[in-house]
């Protein structure tokens, strides 16, 4: 096989059919991305690692910019993360799996692609959870059901601990300080908790026997179809603060 004159044709084809077949692109770029690592990766076997520097350089020549030695070796590595994913999400861009590629846990991969899916995450909302540490602060035993498949609680995918922004730079902490940071980014932290969550109130009022409590923050979760009531509490240590079960760090 003439592994340059292959790629070089897989290239060009796919340039044609942006141009032309706008609602194809991403499955375009998907299909052609991969065939063309799994070309580099067997070339590389036959001829070298120096191989897919010369195939770039030819084709910058003839083809023009966009197919630098670093962006080949992306196309890659995308073929060699597919395999062992198994499968291609059409919902997700090559460059949401562009995001994904310094990633080694094949599990911490496959929750970052679900999440994308399930939450139609743009490849910069991607990009903020990975850098988040997301899928690394979610219990290990909720790790274990991804892996294994196993149903999902609502609680699983409260993250520990959950990062809530310091935007007032205050230097101690309280329930109220830290209720305030909470609506000032409600829609951050909601986000931190997992998908589906609604806002209600907060300071809700509600009667036990003769006496009326007010809980924090009333959420509710649509997926689950159930409320969720959060009451802030605060154990100081270094500079992370402790509600119920959740630690909440300041940044």
């Amino acid at each position: 096989m003439n592994y340059y004159n292959e790629i070089k044709n897989k290239l060009i084809e796919n340039e044609i059919t942006k141009k032309i077949k706008d609602y194809s692109k991403n499955k375009s770029d998907l299909l052609t991305y991969y065939n063309v690592g799994k070309m580099l990766n067997e070339a590389g076997k036959q001829y070298g690692a120096g191989i897919i520097k010369e195939y770039s350089k030819r084709l910058t020549y003839e083809l023009g910019s966009g197919y630098t030695f670093s962006s080949l070796t992306r196309m890659k590595k995308f073929y060699l993360l597919l395999k062992k994913v198994a499968t291609v999400s059409q919902q997700l861009s090559y460059g949401h799996y562009v995001e994904l590629l310094p990633l080694k846990d094949i599990t911490e991969i496959k929750y970052y692609i679900n999440i994308c899916e399930s939450q139609n995450l743009s490849i910069r909302e991607l990009r903020n959870k990975i850098k988040n540490n997301e899928y690394k602060r979610l219990e290990e035993k909720v790790k274990k059901k991804l892996v294994n498949n196993n149903k999902i609680s609502v609680i699983d995918y409260v993250k520990n601990p959950i990062l809530i922004k310091n935007t007032d730079n205050y230097e101690s902490i309280s329930e109220k300080k830290l209720q305030k940071l909470i609506l000032e980014n409600i829609e951050s932290f909601m986000n931190e908790l997992g998908n589906n969550f609604s806002f209600i109130k907060s300071e809700y009022k509600i009667k036990i026997g003769n006496v009326y409590n007010y809980i924090d923050l009333l959420l509710y979760n649509i997926n689950f179809n159930c409320y969720v009531v959060i009451e802030l509490k605060i154990t100081i240590k270094k500079r992370t603060y402790r509600s119920n079960s959740s630690i909440y760090e300041l940044y």
